[in-house]
């Protein structure tokens, strides 16, 4: 399979045809599906193709914004789908952070044109431990505050809880310098303050999006929904 073609499957994969003119409700049940909720089976080759970008063989699809930006959902989603509760789910994380600051850096991001595109672009910045997670936070919530004010006027509720997400993993990363939750899947002794806050189940992974009655919608439904 061409390069090209691979591309817009992994792009499939994760922004189903009609996203662009499709509801706010529907937008909800994406974003559902996206940050926690239930995901639809894991396309044929995709496990292949994630273990082929963590190689380096898929590198050349960095020459694209769309190409960055599948490349990224690679290295930085699959392995939370397909490896959930394991190490293996954190393995492409400082690769993803790598291919996203480069595309902020030469344009690829502000190509993208959609505010979902590059919501999944900047993710990796959010995701990879190191020494200036805090910087990298502060770097999101900036850019997720701006796709909230430009988003779709019905789906800017949806965005601005994407920013409160990021300000909500920023305070994380400030009072403990990493995500507490991930220490039993990577075999890290808790301290004390984190086991105390893992405790309270306040985990802002866990947080949901706002609910499709709040917004006052019914579900539309859309072809081949995520």
């Amino acid at each position: 399979m061409q390069a090209t073609e691979q591309i817009r499957q992994v792009l499939a994969a994760w922004f189903p045809p009609g996203i662009e003119t499709a509801d706010a409700a529907t937008h909800h049940a994406l974003f559902e599906a996206w940050f926690g909720g239930p995901r639809a089976p894991a396309p044929a080759g995709l496990a292949e193709l994630a273990r082929d970008a963590q190689a380096g063989h898929l590198d050349g699809w960095a020459a694209s914004a769309q190409g960055r930006l599948a490349l990224i959902l690679l290295l930085d989603q699959a392995p939370r789908d397909l490896h959930a509760g394991t190490p293996l789910a954190y393995a492409g994380d400082l690769d993803a952070l790598q291919v996203a600051e480069e595309g902020l850096r030469n344009g690829h991001y502000d190509a993208l044109e959609h505010p979902w595109e590059k919501t999944f672009c900047f993710l990796p910045l959010a995701h990879a431990e190191g020494p200036d997670h805090r910087e990298r936070l502060i770097r999101v919530g900036a850019m997720a505050e701006a796709l909230a004010w430009s988003a779709r006027e019905d789906l800017r509720p949806l965005y601005r809880f994407s920013a409160d997400q990021a300000r909500g993993h920023r305070a994380v990363i400030e009072r403990f310098g990493r995500h507490p939750h991930r220490n039993a899947i990577l075999g890290r002794a808790s301290t004390p303050e984190e086991a105390a806050w893992l405790e309270t189940g306040a985990l802002v992974h866990r947080r949901r999006p706002p609910i499709a009655a709040r917004l006052g919608l019914e579900p539309a439904g859309m072809p081949n929904g995520a």
